[in-house]
């Protein structure tokens, strides 16, 4: 990777501004790509706090003779937010909403506020931003406009063009100006504007070329290519000189403040999942079914669709809105006035489908029908799952990748299926394949054909389907860049779509607005070739270096066994931003740190093992600085799309390091706590003097790392010990219990209350010992792995399933109380131990609810309960949520009478095991609590329980409100108890 190569310029922004300034090659590696197929190195990143600052910056780069990359979420597909330039990353301060006019409909926000984020403020005012686009949990708002994104729901709504009423931007000559409605003479602008002489050019630009953009420009809602010249032509009564700037990918100028266009929140929704035996057929039926009035007809595929059933997260969705093995699905939605009318339309939609030919009765291309939907939570499962539309694409664990650079062609509806054929032919032809998904409704289907392209013959590939295609977009007169814009993909193609003249108009409205390059060079005009491997992510020579990894990853590609494949799973479509719903990712929340998210730490990983970040990089301190802040919580293993296991490879990172480095104080005291705790336990009120003595509190933070300001686990004098008899019953209502290291010596009183339960059940409870004969209480090895001790894991691994095994022949249930351990016999020792036993451990491990949930929804469970309370509120362990079994325990306590229960809508604790003790982090496990878990405690009444089966959510609790949560076993001994 260059060193910096303007060290003046990092010295003076440093010097002036409150916001962060960094230039060092980690963090320049990590805003080198976007979710495009392109990197390129920037030469700094700037985030800023306020326009002011921003402003600075931009002046500085100005002399200094450095351009400038203004970037939001990052997320653009087409290459358009990566540049040799210095970043300006909006997204972290650049985020308030200044002004809401709620009876004008309108607002005023900063460029860097998300979009999700801005609707969950406008929603109690019964308004939204419309624009409802597939990244909406992280795109700003001015990477939207940059873009000019489209939404699903554009049929009703439009384009964010339509939607945007003014910009007030910086030009390249540090001039501020407001682009807004004009009269046709301009005769409102300010004589001393400086938009006023341009604005005077474009108007006799426009003018002038007014019959070749008539001849030209596609006639498609869906045209997003070029700088927007038919907003400018004679002839038009609504001149807005804001929509130049919409679009252009922050060529033009530096948006400050973007006034918008507000929409009534949509009411009842109906949704009709049209199901088809052909693709062709249900192509064709697009362009009969938008004569129904619809607001969003969407796309999967059959392929598609198979990738989702084998997600967790949208299996559920797929047995619920899928119908045997369709061709094809159309998701059509229609938002009337009212579900009566919405009824009429589902009606008149399943006419259309028997006019033509389909019936759930027939079979082959005429199999098919309508399957209405009108619950919300289906519904939202549906639009989830639809969104999440290309990240299902990108799971995909060979070397080959769906590549975006066709993607998002549009053509009118009626050439749509005759189009979707030739360019399946064109694949074909080509050797590969391609999926589709999106906006039946507009002619914009989004579909990636399938090429690895680290082999030049692939990249050859690329360029003769995008020539063939662009030619066959062409000739049906539709749009080349119907969505995600030109950036580096598109750019090079405008003389073909839009003809010579034009492109020099467009070169000539660059020439105006930024003659000296300073905003965001090479693209829409004067852009490399799309082909050009110097600045693909994989580029000539990239590859994975020779790395000894310790954990499984053979179910991917490359280099460390699969380690360099696994990395390489994320596409950068950054779900992981996300700042609300969800778990992931829960330090980026706080910090807002693009180092902090999984996505960060993904790039950071794949330049290290690829050498693109020096020697030893995977073992260094920026390393491990990238990594510090990963709390282990798997909620990525769930929620990213592509399944990107952060958690994971962070234990190779710190068994990497811990290799070369050694244990540190901290890690050592972490990673031996089940070897010591015995001894500890015979000694309590030893063990405990580091709590209530303030010098030794000191004295563990700066030795151990341990924060003076959090007190740690009390050990306690009757920590739990197998009992010598147990009560029995018949063999067929057996379980095995696993006593973890948490609850066995902090909180015994919880496998106390778990055994009362499983007794009280009927259940024969066997208390496994280690096979080889050693009285140390056996251990999952969680505390290992969590500092990269992982020989030592894979021991206690190995004792564990030596002692199971007897019970798992017999396909005994295997049931424990702590997330983290249980949940960790499910996911890392397969990994570990790599035999058929560990497997069948894996496949019968269960959390203490999830075993009763399944024998009461089987009718075997014969448990008395009686009232224990009227309210509950229930907090999720981030492992309960990864693995999805936070509904098994919400079944479980509705099975406690009149027990009304409210599940908080957290993301981690901030405790994450030992994160939350450490001095480093202390003060972002607080931050990542006080998010919502606190909050909703505290605002529980006195005589609500609190429940976390989580032993450091229970410290977190306890910390951070006074208030005592119980473990859900707690809450049904008592209520067996009350019998």
């Amino acid at each position: 990777m260059a060193p910096t190569v303007v060290p003046g310029l990092e010295r003076r922004l440093k010097a002036h501004l409150l916001g962060e300034v960094q230039f060092d090659a980690f963090t320049r590696g990590r805003y080198a790509t976007d979710a495009s197929h392109y990197q390129i190195m920037p030469l700094g990143v700037v985030a800023p706090r306020s326009v002011k600052e921003a402003e600075y910056t931009l002046a500085l780069a100005r002399e200094e003779g450095v351009s400038v990359l203004p970037r939001g979420a990052g997320t653009s597909q087409a290459g358009q937010a990566v540049n040799s330039s210095l970043v300006i990353d909006c997204s972290k301060y650049l985020d308030h909403l200044i002004e809401l006019d709620v009876a004008g409909r309108r607002c005023v926000v900063e460029p860097g506020i998300v979009l999700d984020e801005l609707n969950r403020r406008l929603k109690p005012h019964g308004l939204w931003f419309p624009v409802d686009i597939s990244t909406s949990s992280r795109a700003t708002i001015g990477g939207m406009v940059g873009n000019n994104s489209c939404g699903a729901r554009s049929l009703r709504y439009g384009n964010t063009r339509e939607n945007v009423l003014s910009i007030d931007a910086v030009l390249a000559d540090g001039s501020v100006a407001h682009f807004g409605p004009a009269a046709r003479d301009l005769s409102d602008l300010p004589p001393a504007s400086r938009l006023l002489p341009l604005a005077r050019d474009l108007l006799a630009l426009a003018a002038r070329e007014a019959d070749e953009i008539e001849a030209r420009f596609p006639k498609l809602q869906r045209r997003v290519g070029g700088y927007n010249l038919d907003a400018l032509v004679p002839g038009r009564n609504d001149l807005n000189l804001a929509h130049l700037l919409v679009g252009s990918e922050g060529t033009l100028a530096f948006s400050t403040r973007i006034e918008l266009k507000l929409s009534p929140l949509l009411g009842a929704r109906a949704v009709g999942a049209c199901h088809f035996g052909s693709f062709f057929q249900a192509m064709d039926a697009a362009q009969h079914i938008v004569k129904l009035g619809p607001i969003a007809v969407e796309l999967i595929d059959r392929t598609m669709l198979g990738l989702a059933r084998e997600i967790a997260m949208f299996r559920p969705t797929i047995d619920a809105a899928v119908r045997g093995d369709p061709e094809a699905v159309l998701f059509v939605e229609f938002a009337e006035d009212d579900q009566y009318h919405n009824l009429r339309r589902l009606m008149q939609l399943r006419d259309v489908m028997g006019d033509l030919g389909l019936g759930w009765n027939k079979s082959g291309a005429k199999w098919g029908g309508v399957l209405e939907i009108f619950d919300p939570k289906v519904q939202a499962a549906v639009t989830e799952m639809r969104t999440a539309g290309l990240n299902i694409m990108m799971s995909m664990k060979e070397e080959g990748k769906p590549v975006s650079f066709v993607e998002d062609c549009a053509v009118p509806l009626s050439h749509l299926a005759e189009y979707t054929s030739k360019l399946t032919d064109i694949f074909a032809k080509h050797g590969t394949r391609g999926t589709w998904y999106a906006h039946a409704s507009v002619g914009c289907l989004h579909v990636r054909p399938v090429l690895n392209l680290r082999l030049e013959h692939d990249v050859e590939a690329m360029r003769a389907i995008a020539e063939e295609t662009f030619e066959l977009v062409r000739a049906y007169r539709g749009s080349h860049s119907g969505e995600h814009g030109d950036g580096i993909v598109r750019s090079e193609f405008h003389a073909k779509m839009f003809g010579e003249r034009l492109v020099r108009a467009f070169e000539q409205v660059k020439e105006w607005f930024d003659p000296k390059g300073l905003y965001n060079p090479g693209k829409i005009v004067r852009a490399p070739k799309f082909d050009d491997r110097r600045v693909f992510r994989y580029g000539p020579d990239y590859r994975g270096e020779n790395i000894r990894t310790q954990l499984d990853w053979s179910a991917y590609p490359g280099a460390g066994g699969g380690f360099q494949g696994a990395v390489e799973m994320c596409n950068n479509n950054g779900a992981c931003r996300a700042l609300s719903s969800g778990v992931m990712c829960p330090s980026y929340r706080v910090t807002r740190d693009e180092r902090d998210v999984t996505r960060g730490r993904a790039n950071t990983l794949r330049l290290a093992i690829t050498g693109q970040l020096g020697s030893d990089a995977l073992t260094s301190d920026e390393m491990a600085e990238t990594m510090k802040l990963c709390v282990s919580c798997k909620a990525c293993r769930r929620e990213c799309p592509t399944g990107v296991d952060m958690a994971r490879m962070k234990i190779e990172v710190q068994a990497a390091r811990l290799a070369k480095r050694g244990l540190s104080p901290h890690e050592r005291v972490i990673g031996y706590l089940p070897r010591y705790a015995p001894l500890a336990a015979k000694w309590p009120r030893l063990a405990n003097l580091r709590n209530d003595v303030a010098r030794l509190r000191q004295w563990s933070e700066r030795y151990a790392g341990l924060s003076a300001r959090r007190s740690l686990p009390r050990w306690r004098a009757d920590a739990w010990r197998e009992p010598t008899r147990f009560p029995s019953a018949p063999e067929a209502r057996s379980v095995v219990f696993f006593a973890d290291t948490f609850n066995r010596y902090f909180e015994p009183q919880n496998i106390e209350a778990a055994l009362a339960v499983l007794t009280a059940g009927g259940y024969t409870v066997h208390l496994p010992h280690a096979a080889d004969g050693d009285s140390r209480p056996l251990c999952c090895g969680r505390t290992f792995l969590a500092v990269g001790l992982i020989d030592e894991a894979r021991r206690e691994a190995e004792r564990c399933v030596a002692a199971l095994a007897p019970f798992l022949e017999r396909a005994t249930p295997f049931v424990g109380l702590e997330p983290s351990c249980m949940l960790g016999f499910r996911d890392e020792i397969p990994s570990l131990v790599k035999r058929e036993d560990a497997r069948r451990l894996a496949a019968n491990a269960l959390l203490f609810e999830e075993f009763l949930a399944r024998e009461a929804k089987a009718g075997a469970l014969k448990l008395a309960l009686a009232p224990v309370a009227k309210r509950a509120l229930l907090h999720g362990h981030c492992h309960q949520k990864a693995f999805a079994a936070m509904g098994a325990v919400e079944a479980v306590l509705r099975l406690v009478p009149d027990l009304a229960v409210e599940t908080v809508d957290s993301s981690c604790c901030g405790m994450a095991g030992a994160f939350g003790y450490g001095a480093d982090t202390f003060d972002v496990s607080l931050k990542m609590a006080e998010l919502s878990l606190l909050p909703a405690v505290r605002k529980a009444e006195a005589d609500t329980l609190i429940l976390a089966d989580g032993t450091s959510c229970r410290h977190q609790i306890k910390d951070g409100t006074g208030r005592e949560a119980l473990h859900v076993a707690r809450v049904l001994a008592m209520s067996v108890e009350g019998r």
